[in-house]
């Protein structure tokens, strides 16, 4: 894996440098502008997160509209996105190779990503933890009643290490049974071939939804680790590098501005100095960006939502709350509690 990892990272060094002198631009956004569309590497099997259904050839999930998020950034169109299905194995090699130019996977920020792999991380938009989904009938209750244990987990992923460490921290035997995609996992453990699947909690979630008795599963409640999700770029484009990053703040600064799909257009007359600089009211932020729009944050809001918008319209139908018997998760907006906090525009 570190082999093709590396030769993934040299393509993706070089090929700049093959479209000097073609009439290509040689930055991301001037690629993208050029191409017509973004293309978005996602996964299409995660229910909430990237999931493709089959019948009508539709991408939808948390993920996927931070995919819409961008483009409507770019173009003023969310629809102008190419989905690039990605295995948990080949995802940096994709995007290192400039197959794909960014990776919203639910993907875990690490320091062997941001360094060895030269990977820049966009803020998080989703904190999650590492969990366990077992049957109700089975006698497993906790961490340690995994011991002997056959789990389902999947290649390429922090699960996978995870496992290991926590195995070796508690003394206790895991036989994992690895795949390399998610639907082979989840088929796996459906059939019984694993008497528990690990995956990040939010994953198990949208896994449980897809089997064929639902009900008759249950997530452990303990958490083996912190998986911070966030979008992924390449080193080296430090201004495509702030347009994905600013694109998210853009949503989450929305929610906590109290600026939404439904009075965004109301609000360009606000007299809230920081509401007219995210709406490009005032200020030059989209030009700063190398938008053609100061407007871009107000078109995103307005045709896919704020941060809260979207993880209603994707997250909560997997009955992950954003706060719980009045406790607020991570994933709430810090002035609730949780840690979800935008940059201020100015």
């Amino acid at each position: 894996m570190r082999k093709i990892l590396a030769v993934g990272l040299v393509v993706a060094l070089l090929l700049p440098l093959l479209t000097i002198g073609q009439g290509q631009p040689t930055d991301t956004l001037g690629r993208v502008k050029a191409r017509g569309n973004l293309i978005c590497g996602v996964n299409n099997g995660v229910p909430g997160f990237g999931f493709l259904d089959e019948r009508t050839g539709t991408f939808s999930g948390f993920d996927v509209d931070y995919c819409k998020t961008l483009a409507t950034a770019i173009f003023n169109d969310p629809a102008k996105v190419t989905y690039r299905p990605l295995t948990a194995a080949a995802r940096f090699t994709a995007l290192a190779a400039g197959e794909v130019d960014v990776l919203i996977r639910n993907t875990t920020r690490t320091f062997s990503r941001d360094v060895e792999l030269k990977l820049n991380f966009a803020p998080v938009t989703f904190y999650d933890g590492q969990g366990f989904m077992v049957r109700k009938t089975s006698r497993i209750n906790t961490l340690r009643d995994l011991n002997g244990a056959t789990v389902c987990v999947l290649q390429g992923t922090t699960t996978e290490q995870n496992l290991a460490d926590m195995a070796r921290r508690l003394g206790i035997t895991i036989r994992p049974l690895v795949f390399t995609d998610v639907s082979a996992r989840d088929k796996a453990y459906d059939e019984g071939r694993c008497d528990a699947m690990t995956a990040d909690a939010s994953g198990l979630a949208g896994a449980r939804v897809k089997l064929s008795k639902p009900d008759d599963h249950k997530i452990l409640a303990e958490l083996i680790s912190k998986e911070p999700l966030a979008p992924v770029v390449r080193h080296g484009d430090d201004a495509w590098y702030d347009l994905v990053t600013w694109t998210v703040y853009c949503t989450i600064e929305a929610e906590e501005l109290g600026v939404n799909s439904k009075n965004v257009t109301a609000q360009r007359g606000s007299a809230d100095p920081n509401v007219r600089r995210l709406l490009g009211v005032e200020g030059d932020f989209g030009k700063k960006l190398g938008l053609d729009s100061n407007d871009w944050c107000g078109n995103i809001i307005a045709k896919v939502g704020n941060y809260g918008e979207i993880y209603e319209r994707n997250i909560k139908p997997l009955a992950l709350e954003r706060v719980v018997d009045g406790k607020p998760s991570p994933n709430a907006l810090w002035t609730d509690g949780g840690l979800i906090y935008g940059i201020p525009f100015r």
